[in-house]
């Protein structure tokens, strides 16, 4: 879809330059999560979310998407599109707003100075890692007309950052309670998620959101997401191995599944490969065929990073009775024992140092149907119960998890906070009576400071205050400031891991 930055706006915002005070001259604005009460997150859950997306989003659409779609278009092109839109839709008053993007446009770039932490902090609930205010005194329409793009653009690529934070802190702890080795972690948690999300670019913001985290990404948009906006090229940023679908395994033939899974061996004889194991029946696949193709599974040769195993992938059902065994099963039935259990009585395995049993490195689990935070708890804690180490199986995670989600996850608003009127500032703050304190702004100029490792806001604060503090500029009148690459942001987040 075409991107025309005026128009990226809810229509009641196209009349808010008439509706503010006459010599209004500058209005400062904030973005803050408020609230985690929607959020499914894990019982020990801090209250901090992961602040990613800005560097992105500034690059993406307030440089380049005003760049080519507005200050480099003719400025007759620009107007006739204003009228069109503007006349036809947004109500009594449109002329106003059409002369100031007339204006704008003359200007040649947006006057806007934005202020953030730097991108994979972890930030306290009520916080805000970010403020934004106009640069000239006659734009300050201008501040708030881009708080509706700055909102839909912001808040999903750190609500993802977030969950794929939890998912790893879950895993990092059982890894070192069942002597899973610790890097492994990086590689446990996969994002499966891109065709259930809204849309390509969705599915590209989430995704690098996720891999800030982990390693594992079958959505390659993120890929290119992060090397194009956060110096991904510089360093690792994903990787995935071959995997079938349902459509091989049916193409094969249910009769000729056992061929189909030598053919597919053969084909792939090194590294990683994951085959989808329930196309018909999973249970016979984790006990006949696996000691079927046993000998050709314990023959595959490591690839160039030490690796020769064959993943099975369940894909519908309870995923915690899937995995861990389903104990309402008839006993001694390999639905009762679970797929771990059955793999381990094929292949065998080893004990790690805490005594966990870990599966033979020729063979795993890989589970991505509706797995969410609680879930994999879940999960964990039986495999840990039965004995097993927590490396024996890699989750998927998908848009059940990344897209069941919205801007309230994690209350995510934009909101002014400071105005300037004939030169004399105004405080502004909101706290509806018919609220329970969620929706309660901060008041007047912002100040966030680093005391003792917690970001800690100060509001109320004059200019000279505001100035000082980790906020720091990152755009300034159409040019990025602050430049952060990915290697960064990770050891960044990464560094504040607990478990």
């Amino acid at each position: 879809m075409f991107f025309f930055p005026p128009t990226a706006v809810d229509s009641y915002k196209t009349n808010h330059d008439k509706m503010m005070p006459d010599g209004t001259q500058l209005i400062y604005n904030n973005f803050t999560c408020r609230s985690d009460r929607h959020a499914k997150v894990l019982p020990d859950f801090d209250h901090k979310t992961v602040w990613f997306g800005l560097q992105g989003f500034l690059q993406e659409t307030m440089i380049d998407g005003w760049n080519n779609n507005f200050f480099n278009r003719d400025l007759d092109w620009v107007l006739n599109k204003l009228r069109r839109r503007f006349n036809s839709n947004s109500g009594y008053g449109s002329n106003s707003i059409i002369e100031r993007f007339a204006d704008l446009h003359k200007l040649g770039y947006l006057p806007l100075h934005i202020k953030a932490l730097p991108e994979g902090a972890r930030v306290n609930i009520k916080v805000p890692p970010m403020t934004s205010r106009n640069t000239h005194d006659e734009f300050s329409w201008l501040t708030n007309y881009e708080e509706t793009i700055t909102s839909t653009e912001l808040w999903e690529p750190g609500t993802s950052a977030t969950t794929s934070f939890e998912f790893k802190r879950l895993l990092m702890k059982y890894a070192k309670k069942t002597g899973t080795p610790t890097e492994f972690v990086a590689w446990q948690g996969h994002d499966f998620s891109m065709r259930g999300m809204g849309g390509y670019h969705a599915a590209a913001k989430s995704g690098a959101g996720h891999l800030l985290s982990f390693n594992g990404s079958d959505t390659l948009p993120a890929v290119d997401y992060l090397e194009e906006y956060y110096a991904g090229e510089e360093t690792f940023i994903a990787g995935s191995v071959p995997a079938t679908e349902h459509s091989v395994m049916c193409m094969g033939g249910k009769e000729d599944e056992v061929e189909t899974y030598l053919r597919l061996i053969s084909l792939y004889p090194t590294g990683v490969l994951s085959i989808v194991s329930d196309t018909w029946d999973f249970w016979k696949i984790v006990t006949e065929t696996a000691t079927t193709v046993k000998p050709e599974i314990m023959a595959r040769q490591p690839d160039a990073n030490g690796l020769a195993k064959l993943v099975f992938r369940p894909d519908s059902g309870d995923p915690v009775k899937i995995i861990c065994g389903d104990a309402e099963a008839e006993p001694g039935t390999p639905a009762y024992k679970g797929a771990v259990q059955c793999l381990w009585e094929v292949f065998g395995g080893t004990i790690t140092p805490t005594g966990h049993r870990m599966l033979d490195s020729h063979v795993g689990l890989i589970y991505g149907d509706s797995i969410d935070l609680l879930t994999a708890q879940l999960m964990l804690e039986r495999l840990d119960k039965q004995g097993f180490a927590s490396g024996n199986i890699v989750m998927g995670i998908g848009s059940f998890t990344f897209q069941y989600v919205t801007r309230d996850t994690f209350g995510s608003a934009i909101k002014a906070t400071y105005g300037v009127v004939n030169g004399e500032g105004r405080e502004l703050f909101k706290d509806p009576a018919t609220d329970n304190g969620t929706k309660k702004s901060a008041k007047g100029l912002l100040r966030v400071e680093l005391v003792n490792g917690e970001y800690v806001l100060y509001d109320q604060q004059t200019p000279e205050q505001e100035e000082q503090g980790e906020l720091k500029t990152v755009f300034l009148n159409g040019k990025l400031t602050r430049f952060q690459t990915l290697q960064e942001i990770r050891e960044r987040l990464n560094s504040s891991l607990y478990y």
